[in-house]
């Protein structure tokens, strides 16, 4: 009887309704990556706007973490980082490992994923290829933005929110998720 049961009950969970035999098949395969996306030290034009995202989310977490240490019960509001910590904060979170990021494809469309960086309804299943280049990538586009804008405008669009520091980096006209970016990059 001790056997019996247990045996029972595995092949009742295939032969009931809503068991393990409905359950569709899931699949998922690794994305094909092209010679750019494999071995070019840039980051893709197809995943500038994905990678400026990224940095944005980054660069801001970083800075919240830092001014929330500020913050304690008897200081009253908002506390604002000294210079030389922001801009330390900043280095810090281009310096990081990176390695929560990666990209996968969905549907067709190859996409950096990682936080911050929601695209919508998640797939069922995804394959994301991690490592490789994409932190090295990740830390150079990083490293791109804090050159361009100055330690100086990032703090402060931070301090105006989140959409307003990844304003800063990836919107505009040439903004590296407008309409308007420029796809190829120039070579110098």
């Amino acid at each position: 009887m001790r056997l019996t049961l247990p045996l029972l009950l595995l092949l009742g969970n295939w032969a009931i309704p809503g068991g393990l035999g409905d359950r569709a098949q899931l699949t998922a395969t690794a994305p094909q990556l092209d010679d750019e996306e494999k071995y070019s030290a840039h980051m893709p034009a197809h995943l500038r706007c994905d990678a400026c995202r990224a940095v944005a989310y980054q660069m801001w977490q970083h800075l919240a973490k830092a001014e929330a240490k500020l913050h304690t019960p008897d200081s009253g509001g908002h506390q604002e980082l000294s210079e030389s910590v922001y801009t330390d904060v900043l280095d810090q979170s281009c310096s990081q490992t990176w390695q929560d990021y990666g990209v996968r494809e969905v549907n067709q469309v190859k996409q950096l994923t990682g936080p911050g960086l929601s695209n919508g309804p998640e797939p069922t299943i995804s394959v994301m290829l991690t490592g490789g280049l994409w932190p090295t990538r990740l830390s150079r586009t990083c490293l791109h933005y804090l050159g361009e804008f100055g330690e100086d405008q990032i703090y402060e669009a931070h301090q105006q929110g989140q959409e307003a520091l990844k304003a800063l980096l990836c919107g505009g006209p040439r903004g590296a998720c407008s309409e308007e970016a420029p796809v190829a990059r120039a070579e110098l």
